[in-house]
């Protein structure tokens, strides 16, 4: 059992590691997408260039820039937002249900190595059973590689269940993150709008 174990250990690091750089705050966030769109409005206004610019530059400027298209009523673009956003959170997910399942399964996988080994030990304690005793030492090694499935199991499973809740909170808050910034958004195209009751 220790080939799927390994196979889960680099399946996880190659997960931790993608998302370690794919959900940092500054690739997330983008700066301030807000101050840059508060900007364009003395500067020609916004224009379809500048929409696709703020949509490609993060996605939380992908989630402004859906906002921003179409209708300009408050409750339109509170509408976009909000399927952008999901989609967005839907995407920042990506990858961790994997990581939990290997953070859940390594142990059991390393417990029934540990169960086939014993089995084998047993095994060879019957078939030496009629030439006389078996030597502790032999009894002493088997059950030893049979533990260390065991042991590897955890080794993998711990990381990988730390890194699974360090990302979900780390989704969560920018996720807050990103919905104050929408809703900054909202106020400041419509000041007086829905937008801001909504918000308060």
């Amino acid at each position: 059992m220790m080939l799927p174990i390994i196979i889960a250990s680099v399946i996880a690091m190659a997960i931790i590691f993608e998302r370690l750089y794919t959900l940092r705050r500054v690739r997330i966030m983008g700066g301030d997408p807000v101050g840059t769109v508060e900007s364009w409005q003395g500067q020609g206004g916004i224009t379809p260039a500048r929409l696709e610019a703020l949509s490609q530059a993060s996605p939380l400027g992908r989630i402004l820039a859906a906002g921003l298209e179409g209708s300009q009523s408050a409750e339109g673009m509170r509408g976009r937002i909000e399927d952008a956003g999901r989609h967005v959170a839907h995407a920042m997910e990506r990858y961790l249900n994997t990581l939990g399942t290997i953070a859940l399964i390594s142990p059991l996988l390393g417990l029934l190595g540990t169960v086939i080994g014993i089995i084998d030990v047993f095994q060879a304690i019957t078939a030496y059973s009629g030439s006389g005793a078996v030597a502790p030492e032999l009894l002493a090694g088997g059950i030893a590689k049979a533990l260390i499935t065991t042991a590897a199991g955890i080794m993998v499973a711990v990381p990988a269940f730390i890194f699974h809740r360090y990302f979900r909170g780390l989704i969560d808050e920018l996720v807050i993150d990103m919905e104050a910034q929408a809703i900054r958004l909202v106020d400041m195209i419509h000041p007086t709008g829905p937008g801001r009751r909504q918000a308060a």
